[in-house]
């Protein structure tokens, strides 16, 4: 593993937002003695197969995985990223998560943190989900629009065929395995996710698939 390496891997099926969003990324102050990469992996069967792929690519330490509609308009988030992962028991960080995944399985039937621009159908603009404390807040899980880790842990595409749950469940994997999964604080959002319009077609389907291989680690809320 190159400990002085940063790569940012993407599953891509649109040019122009992936040409967007490696600009963004090329943009980013880098820390003396480090360096960026970039892994765009097309055709990818599912978003965990992909990401798998990108993985094994890649000696990088540090690997952000993002969506290719998510552009990283903060320069310094290389830098307060490595701040983050001094603590060698955080491995996953993520820009918005759930201090509590609720028992059925959807994020955002709990509370949620962190912050982010969005751009939808609905509004565009900084979105604050929740508050963050400072230097961060634990969560259970974090949403997949942008995920960094500095551990290696291969993601399910065993039994996530698709483009829903591999972020959910890529954090259990984290959490069982003793890492903290966080969302940093931000004084400001990192990312502007351009995510249009949600597509729900078969997000339920693999919420059940989720909810087999990894109920038991979920809790009753109070929302």
């Amino acid at each position: 593993m190159n400990e002085k390496k940063v790569c940012f891997i993407m599953c891509a099926n649109d040019e122009q937002y992936e040409e967007e969003c490696i600009r963004y990324i090329h943009h980013l102050n880098v820390p003396e003695g480090y360096e960026i990469e970039q892994l765009s992996v097309w055709g990818a069967a599912s978003m965990a197969a992909g990401y798998n792929e990108g993985m094994q690519q890649s000696d990088a330490k540090y690997k952000v995985y993002l969506h290719q509609d998510v552009f990283v308009v903060y320069k310094n988030f290389i830098i307060d990223l490595l701040h983050v992962f001094e603590d060698d028991e955080i491995g996953m960080i993520g820009m918005v998560g759930s201090p509590v995944m609720p028992k059925e399985g959807v994020m955002w039937a709990g509370t949620r943190i962190g912050e982010l621009f969005t751009s939808n159908v609905k509004e565009a603009g900084p979105a604050l989900i929740g508050e963050v404390p400072k230097p961060y807040g634990e969560v259970e899980a974090v949403d997949g629009l942008l995920i960094a880790t500095q551990a290696d842990i291969p993601w399910r595409e065993d039994v996530f065929k698709g483009w829903d749950f591999y972020d959910i469940s890529q954090s259990m994997e984290f959490r069982k395995r003793g890492y903290k999964v966080v969302v940093p604080y931000m004084e400001y959002p990192w990312c502007l996710h351009d995510d249009g319009f949600v597509n729900l077609d078969t997000y339920f389907k693999w919420r059940e698939v989720f909810l087999r291989e990894y109920g038991e680690m979920l809790h009753e809320t109070d929302e």
